[in-house]
């Protein structure tokens, strides 16, 4: 009699042969992170809320050229994508970070089609679930500013490349389409998008013979048609403000490139991307040491050299943040995910058991000494979250859940090693030791995100501006600005529903009007005035005529 194979695993072993099976569960791994929050949201100063603020003055006013009185320094492509959002949904935290998240997602798919093509399916789907659950890739997902937006680009760029290589049939139109990301790159980020493109040159150049890309005329063609909407962009704003519309490109440039950005050295990155990674920075060693002894013929170049190269510049230039080594994250989860894979390998599929070397007996101890460590690791995380949780109190006791959570994710690690060589169950193979490694990290950033740290990045700002007395006077009145600058300044001017104008002194507003004053105003103010609220020492208030009492 024939073996049946129950319906529920035939329903099974047909799902995962479908072809779109890849994306659902990547789908199923990254939408929660990117969906769960404390029900509060609040923007980011600074950089969120400039391009909140300044895609909220495209839309109201219009105008999406220059809303401004004088040339602005970049271009205008991720104002154009968030004022396109509050157009669709209207303004909010949500609309602001609506095109980063669709665009992270997109990326997370596009990695793993490249990973495909550099090296397996396991490999590529493996790299995009590292992807997902690194920290600051997470993170800027949820933000909206340009950076993720120009990796979906750049990403899109590299395959459609390797797609032309791939299929000469369709060479000239993929091709068309790597050129024309490239371009739009430019009116994403500025010139910031020559960097992935220099650091693509070893690639294009070292293995010219083969795709010969460099020689394709569609490549340029669909760089200018990128190129595009900037050259629009410019010549409007050329009309009206003359040489100076360049110029202040490229002054904006030299101004970031000539100076440091706090105190971060040549060596910041050194330390602050395998800290921003942790722990798939140390398995990309693992991958480039891996890659370095048995090269990937014909993508050698784009998995080690490009980040490589990219390394190498974001280095060199002097204005050193965290989100300008954005680009490295999918190489290094591409990296990370080949060196993970190769220690499952050798772990459970005992690839080195049978060679009797030095290396070989070191490396065979290792994925049995990481599981234990982590279990070690485990047991003090769940000891210390406990203590804290029981214990601790207010806003402490959310990072114990985030640390609790880390602990019973750890866990898995040393469970899967001592159930399967201890008690014997074969079927705890490699693949569940990688979801070991991923579990962790996962739960760990879901309760991270459900607590709103990813969110709601200004509560006291949020919790001021709820209030019913602020809320009823920001909606029925203009409020002016009196030399409101800084962080707070930026929230403030994209919380405040109608502006006035800006003011160098109390002295200059009107009887009975209402403005917010800076912390240097507040403390020598001598005009009669009414403080409705402080939120971080910024004042709103209403000026009294000089005949009422304060």
């Amino acid at each position: 009699m024939l073996f049946k194979i129950p319906k529920y695993q035939f329903a099974w072993q047909r799902f995962r042969s479908w072809v779109g099976f890849p994306y659902v569960t990547l789908l199923f791994w990254i939408l929660p992170l990117l969906l769960f929050n404390s029900g509060h949201s609040s923007l980011m100063a600074h950089d969120e809320g400039l391009y909140a603020w300044r895609s909220r003055q495209m839309f109201d006013s219009g105008n999406w050229i220059n809303p401004w009185s004088q040339p602005h320094h970049k271009t205008p492509g991720s104002y154009w994508l968030i004022a396109s959002s509050y157009t669709l949904f209207g303004i909010s935290e949500t609309s602001v970070r609506l095109p980063s998240i669709i665009l992270g997602v997109s990326s997370i798919f596009i990695l793993y089609e490249i990973g495909k093509i550099l090296l397996n399916q396991k490999i590529a789907w493996l790299a995009a679930a590292i992807l997902s659950v690194e920290f600051l890739w997470l993170q800027y997902c949820r933000l909206g500013t340009p950076d993720v937006p120009m990796i979906f680009l750049v990403l899109l760029a590299i395959l459609a490349l390797l797609k032309a290589e791939l299929n000469s049939q369709y060479h000239s139109v993929y091709s068309l389409i790597g050129g024309v990301c490239f371009g739009l790159g430019f009116l994403v980020r500025s010139f910031m998008i020559f960097l992935p493109m220099i650091a693509l040159l070893p690639y294009l150049i070292g293995e010219h013979r083969r795709h010969c890309h460099l020689t394709n005329p569609m490549l340029y063609f669909g760089f200018l048609l990128g190129l595009l909407p900037t050259l629009i962009w410019l010549w409007l704003n050329f009309s009206n403000y003359g040489i100076s519309t360049i110029e202040e490109l490229l002054e904006f440039v030299f101004r970031l490139g000539s100076k440091e950005r706090g105190n971060n050295g040549i060596l910041f990155y050194l330390w602050n991307v395998p800290i921003k990674s942790l722990p798939w920075f140390f398995f990309a060693l693992l991958g480039v040491f891996l890659t370095w002894r048995r090269p990937l013929y014909r993508y050698q170049l784009i998995l080690v050299g490009l980040p490589l190269v990219l390394f190498f510049e974001i280095t060199l230039f002097s204005t050193r943040l965290p989100h300008y080594s954005l680009s490295l994250y999918p190489f290094i989860a591409l990296l990370a995910a080949l060196g993970l894979d190769w220690l499952g390998s050798v772990g459970f599929d005992g690839k080195m058991e049978n060679k009797q070397t030095t290396l070989a007996s070191y490396i065979n101890k290792v994925p049995p000494n990481l599981s234990y460590g982590f279990g070690v690791l485990a047991i003090l995380l769940l000891i210390t979250g406990s203590f804290v949780f029981i214990w601790g109190s207010g806003e402490i006791r959310k990072y114990a859940t985030v640390g609790l959570a880390l602990g019973c994710g750890c866990l898995i690690l040393p469970l899967v090693w001592i159930y399967r060589y201890r008690f014997g169950k074969k079927f705890l193979n490699s693949n569940y030791w990688l979801a070991g490694w991923l579990i962790p990290a996962w739960l760990a950033l879901a309760v991270v995100g459900s607590h709103g740290f990813l969110s709601d990045y200004n509560p006291d700002m949020r919790i001021f501006l709820a209030q019913p007395a602020i809320t009823q006077v920001l909606q029925s009145h203009s409020i002016q600005f009196v030399k409101v600058g800084g962080k707070t300044g930026v929230l403030l001017d994209f919380y405040t529903p109608h502006h006035g104008d800006d003011a160098d002194t109390i002295l200059e507003l009107p009887v009975y009007s209402y403005a917010w004053i800076s912390p240097q105003q507040a403390t020598d103010l001598s005009t009669p005035h009414r403080i409705l609220g402080t939120v971080q020492k910024h004042q709103l208030i209403q000026i009294l005529p000089m005949t009422d009492d304060k």
